[in-house]
């Protein structure tokens, strides 16, 4: 396991959490970063209550990984964000070994999509309710059903149509929105990312759910395709604005997470010379936004 350490501002507490735990981070937590010196703050809530404030003036945010590249990956991608300009990377450092393994089931149980679809690790039974199930066990790769972001795509392939669709899942990550996509009879799915590991990951997702898939590196990526689903973070998003809208034929459907609330307007406007972007859903302050091709744009293949 390895500890990615970042220094921000109080102001910057809340975000950089939620992005970290959107880079499927197995824990975020917050500690004084001015701790046993003479600018130490107490921090305390009345019992039973939150405290007072989300950080300390200069904050020092800990996150765990299972391995050293997905902590690397993560202050990487951090690093190119707008709110990350006050924020700065500390350290990557090991940590001691612990039952890792027994710590990370405990912290993973079967998650709702919807009452008939659920993401359910190895180690526990489905429920009775099921009648859709993915198998997935916490990995080296985002996309593990807990986060919001990941639930809303999954729900919005449950409520849609996919059946017999060609559909590209970009920035794969564990391959969990193109394995959901196959279990609603998607016909034709591309799994990719920039991440070999992560390309691995999904390929090897993909046999444990019995579902076909094409993974690879983007170039994989040809053509167009009726459903694009992309689960990554804004500022990617919104350089990836023309490539993933050409991927999008006539009628098709575009659907984009990795969202916080106050970056709608900034999607919207990223988007708008190439399609309509609009909210379909909202869970704990990140969004799902998604489009439909009216007309086709050149493709850029």
């Amino acid at each position: 396991m390895y500890e990615l350490n970042l220094l921000c501002p109080e102001a910057r507490v809340d975000v950089l959490s939620e992005a970290l735990e959107a880079l499927d981070a197995l824990s975020v937590s917050v500690e004084d970063a001015d701790a046993e010196t003479e600018h130490e703050q107490a921090l305390f809530g009345e019992p039973g209550m939150p405290p007072p404030k989300e950080g300390w003036h200069r904050s020092k945010v800990v996150a765990l990984f299972a391995i050293e590249e997905s902590a690397s990956e993560a202050a990487v991608l951090l690093a190119a964000q707008d709110f990350f300009k006050s924020c700065s990377v500390l350290s990557i450092a090991p940590v001691p070994d612990q039952d890792w393994v027994r710590l990370t089931q405990s912290q993973f149980a079967p998650v709702e999509i919807t009452p008939e679809f659920w993401i359910v690790p190895t180690w526990h039974e489905p429920p009775e309710q099921a009648q859709k199930v993915i198998r997935l066990d916490p990995g080296l790769a985002f996309g593990t059903g807990t986060h919001p972001t990941t639930r809303m795509c999954l729900r919005w392939i449950a409520t849609h149509n996919v059946k017999a669709q060609r559909v590209l899942d970009y920035g794969c990550g564990s391959g969990i929105l193109a394995i959901g996509a196959a279990k609603f009879g998607a016909k034709q799915i591309d799994a990719v990312d920039i991440d070999e590991a992560a390309v691995h990951s999904t390929e090897l997702n993909a046999q444990a759910n019995e579902v076909s898939l094409n993974a690879g590196l983007p170039d994989l990526a040809q053509g167009t395709y009726q459903t694009v689903l992309a689960n990554i973070l804004a500022t990617p998003l919104k350089v990836l604005a023309p490539l993933l809208c050409a991927y999008v034929e006539t009628g098709g459907h575009l659907v984009l997470a990795g969202i916080l609330e106050r970056q709608e307007e900034e999607l919207i406007l990223a988007y708008a010379p190439y399609i309509k972007l609009s909210v379909a859903d909202r869970e704990d302050g990140w969004i799902l936004m998604t489009a439909q091709r009216k007309c086709q744009t050149p493709n850029h293949n």
